[in-house]
């Protein structure tokens, strides 16, 4: 938001998508009296972490107007949260629709929606009308919010309802949430993106750059830990380039540090961070704080100077070296993390080498490492100087080893050591152990009772297997030994 009027746009807003979740109520319940039995829903996410932080305010909306949350696709109301990032993720969202077309085919008062990412792209929306009718309603990523009123003209309409915003009109953020853990939480600080990398379609679906107000960010945050979050993870596509489009201009860094002073919190993360808006700011308040996790996700995406030119990520391999010099220097126990694309069209040999160089001198804890795939839409897809799938593959496979290979090194070095964890959950395999993750962000898992969640406790890493730990809660305070 970027004035008064913006803000108060944005109460009378809430105000008016309150009074519709009143006439969705009503909807819902006569509907429930009729069948006797409360409506069910289920919502499946594709994608990231500001997807899953929609999804949670789609789901507390919907509990909010009496919905009853479903395990699976056999529900009254489907909504599928969608990602674009890469085609595959369209495509999963097409095979899924046909699995919906046969339950709804079964139960014909089923309501299907579609919203996100992909939701945002012209020639979906086309397909959406043309091949699946039998969708009710489809809305982007500008009009989350809307969802009491787009719900209303649903169940009112006889056919398919879209709602396509081109750009945020308000930022609404005041609405019923449900989260998925009560001691961990996402908060927005900014939308969009103003970076246009040729291989990326976000700038096109999420839109320009749009930063909140500090003190909105800060009272959701203070809200959020009176509700019992310890730990805050601060959301944007670019959180680097946080402030600029506000009328006070303001940084990441010091909207950092104010974060840090909220008492009870005591833990910050963030992402995704670019490297080419980066501060020396940053890295000093994240150096002087307990409560942000050391712990950085700095894409490099390759390490040749000439791709980073064509992909237009402003930074060469010598900026992006001497960053993460400036960063291991100021935090000595730092976990970088990164992304990397493999096959940009025209690497040659000498780029790759380049990015395994870079790999080598960083020493990344972990890499989410990518093989590159057109994304229609975007410069790169459009190029002609693609390489050969065999090629990629080879040189996908040694980036694969050499990453895994630092990353186990790395990982070791904090084997029989106490660390402190924040216990997330009982573990999914074996119901006599928890799961929690460790301030870098690795994973534990170590024997202890289901009353430890959401605490920071200390745990003993008796051993390292990889990527993960295995462990056993410790006596003492949870200092590293």
């Amino acid at each position: 938001m970027n004035s008064t009027g913006d803000r108060m746009s944005a109460s009378a807003e809430t105000k008016r998508q309150y009074e519709f979740m009143q006439k969705a109520r009503a909807l819902v319940s006569k509907r429930s009296d009729a069948i006797g039995r409360r409506l069910t829903f289920f919502i499946r996410t594709f994608g990231c972490q500001m997807n899953f932080l929609d999804s949670e305010k789609l789901t507390g909306i919907l509990k909010e107007i009496g919905y009853e949350e479903a395990k699976n696709e056999q529900a009254d109301l489907v909504l599928y949260n969608t990602c674009t990032v890469r085609e595959n993720a369209n495509n999963k969202v097409y095979g899924r629709l046909g699995t919906l077309k046969e339950i709804k085919h079964k139960n014909p008062k089923m309501k299907i929606v579609l919203c996100g990412c992909m939701m945002q792209e012209p020639t979906v929306v086309d397909t959406i009308q043309n091949t699946y009718p039998f969708v009710d309603l489809v809305f982007g990523t500008h009009n989350i919010y809307k969802l009491p009123e787009l719900f209303v003209t649903m169940w009112e309409a006889d056919g398919q309802i879209i709602d396509i915003w081109d750009s945020y009109r308000d930022i609404v953020e005041d609405l019923p949430a449900q989260r998925k853990y009560k001691f961990k939480s996402g908060v927005n600080i900014m939308y969009g993106c103003n970076n246009f990398c040729t291989y990326c379609i976000v700038p096109y679906v999420r839109g320009r750059e749009r930063s909140r107000e500090p003190k909105d960010i800060l009272r959701e945050a203070e809200r959020l830990v009176d509700d019992g979050v310890v730990e805050i993870m601060l959301l944007g596509q670019n959180v680097n380039s946080y402030g600029k489009t506000l009328e006070t201009k303001t940084s990441f860094a010091k909207l950092l540090a104010e974060v840090a002073k909220i008492d009870g919190l005591q833990r910050i993360r963030f992402m995704t961070s670019h490297p080419k808006d980066l501060s020396d700011e940053l890295i000093e308040v994240m150096a002087s704080s307990d409560k942000i996790c050391k712990h950085l996700h700095l894409p490099l995406q390759s390490g040749s100077s000439h791709l980073l030119e064509r992909m237009n990520r402003r930074y060469t391999k010598e900026d992006y070296l001497a960053l993460t010099d400036r960063i291991k220097a100021a935090m000595p126990e730092i976990a970088l993390t990164t992304d990397i694309i493999v096959g940009f069209p025209g690497e040659t040999e000498k780029d790759f080498d380049e990015t395994l160089s870079v790999v080598e001198k960083v020493g990344f804890d972990s890499a989410f490492t990518f093989i590159y795939s057109k994304r229609t839409g975007t410069p790169a897809a459009q190029w002609t100087t693609q390489v050969p799938e065999d090629v990629v593959q080879r040189r996908f496979d040694r980036l694969l080893a050499t990453v895994q290979n630092i990353g186990a090194k790395k990982a070791e070095k904090y084997a029989k050591t106490v660390q402190k964890v924040l216990v997330e959950q009982v573990n999914k395999q074996d119901k006599h152990l928890l799961t929690g993750r460790m301030d870098n962000n690795s994973v534990v898992h170590f024997p202890g009772d289901a009353s430890l969640i959401g605490q920071i406790v200390p745990v003993e890493l008796a051993e390292c297997r990889g990527f993960y730990y295995m462990g056993r809660l410790a006596e003492d305070n949870g200092e590293d030994s």
